[in-house]
């Protein structure tokens, strides 16, 4: 038997299953989630796409910084990188709009278990 650093018993008590009609219920809701994630992202296109372009631009500096040790060509090459931001954002935003949703509603899901 578990005992506490008082020396008191530990009770340990099983966790309920839940009932298949809640189980429903709970499926269901994050069926909801899901869509309602799903629609807010549709809404906030433009919104999703400005977020896309600042994390674009903060990494492709981090990433120049990193990589390009020579001032010179680090300031040449920070230049350019605005050149490939379009195809970006686009494959970006596929990515975004195909999984997101989904990724979204099981974070949350995992956080309300």
């Amino acid at each position: 038997m578990l005992k506490t650093q008082e020396n008191k018993p530990i009770k340990i008590v099983a966790i309920e299953e839940v009932n298949p009609q809640e189980k429903r219920f709970q499926e269901q809701r994050m069926k909801d989630l899901f869509l309602l994630i799903e629609n807010l992202a549709m809404q906030e296109e433009a919104t999703i796409k400005l977020i896309i372009e600042c994390l674009y631009d903060v990494g492709m500096i981090n990433l120049i910084n990193k990589k390009v040790k020579h001032p010179s060509a680090n300031k040449i090459i920070k230049r350019f990188i605005s050149l490939p931001k379009p195809m970006a954002r686009i494959v970006a935003w596929r990515w975004i709009r195909k999984n997101m949703p989904i990724k979204l509603t099981n974070w949350l899901g995992r956080k309300v278990r």
